[in-house]
């Protein structure tokens, strides 16, 4: 029987969605998960008193539920509720900059990715503006950098 050899790895991966993040400790759990898995974490960060984020939190959801983003090797998904008491009384609002709501922002190999992150709730209400933003940021895959592609050396190291 003949064996098929690749030097490259299939590109596809898996989408995986975690629980609404209300405590930090969970937070640095979905963080270690994603960055030992290759795959970046995308969060939204939500409040209870913000329509905007009650639009954009199922449409996300769907969009990653349906594989957006796979074929470039996937991504992990979770929800931070920012008014939730243990988050609140953190410093997670202050160290990645999140000055309004909804704010979507990535994290790879640990690092938020604050070039690329989304604060305008009209871009946000655009699908195919949301699918690009997910297909980019799982294009990653642990190559870090802040929202310019995969560095000097083009991802080699």
């Amino acid at each position: 029987s003949l064996r098929v050899f690749s030097t490259t790895r299939d590109q596809r991966g898996s989408n995986r969605m975690f629980s609404p993040v209300r405590r930090p400790e969970d937070f640095s759990t979905y963080v270690l998960l994603s960055s030992t898995s290759r795959s970046p974490l995308l969060t939204l960060w939500t409040a209870s008193y913000c329509n905007t984020c009650k639009h954009v939190s199922p449409v996300l959801r769907e969009l990653i539920s349906a594989g957006v983003g796979e074929d470039e090797g996937g991504v992990s998904y979770c929800e931070i509720e920012y008014d939730s008491p243990d988050i609140l009384g953190s410093d997670l609002g202050i160290t990645y900059v999140i000055t309004s709501m909804p704010t979507l922002l990535s994290f790879d190999r640990g690092e938020a990715q604050l070039q690329t992150k989304v604060t305008d709730p009209k871009k946000m209400s655009d699908r195919e503006l949301l699918k690009e933003w997910i297909r980019t940021e799982a294009r990653r895959k642990g190559s870090g950098g802040g929202g310019g592609g995969v560095g000097f050396f083009g991802g080699l190291f």
